[in-house]
């Protein structure tokens, strides 16, 4: 049986990273919720994390930022924002860094799937 992937969702938002990781498994992925970008980063799930789903603006390490440490180490993991207060050039920002989507909270769970769907396809091509 082959691994399901692991979707990992960094949000200081619980009932964001609850309902979330709630649609993740629903369409057969593992998820792992992290309170804090920290807090994934010293995980023992992050060389396992498939894809990240970060909020923007957290408290400590944002997405940003998190995205940036994540390449620093050569991970190839491709992630997805989340942001409840957009803004065109931080948008722009994360994108040029590579990040998949940039979605508004709330967000379309349709879309997000999408979204993860091409970020795994990527990863795996």
């Amino acid at each position: 049986m082959a691994k399901k992937a692991l979707i990992a969702i960094v949000d200081d938002d619980q009932s964001i990273r609850r309902s979330t990781a709630t649609l993740m498994m629903a369409f057969g992925f593992a998820a792992r919720s992290f309170a804090s970008a920290e807090e994934f980063l010293q995980s023992p799930e992050l060389g396992e994390t498939s894809c990240v789903i970060s909020d923007v603006q957290m408290p400590g390490i944002g997405g940003l930022e998190l995205q940036s440490r994540l390449a620093s180490t050569h991970r190839e993991t491709p992630v997805i924002f989340i942001t409840a207060f957009p803004d065109p050039r931080i948008q722009e920002r994360a994108l040029a860094g590579g990040a998949i989507c940039f979605l508004t909270k709330p967000f379309d769970g349709e879309i997000l799937l999408q979204c993860v769907d091409r970020a795994l396809n990527r990863s795996n091509s």
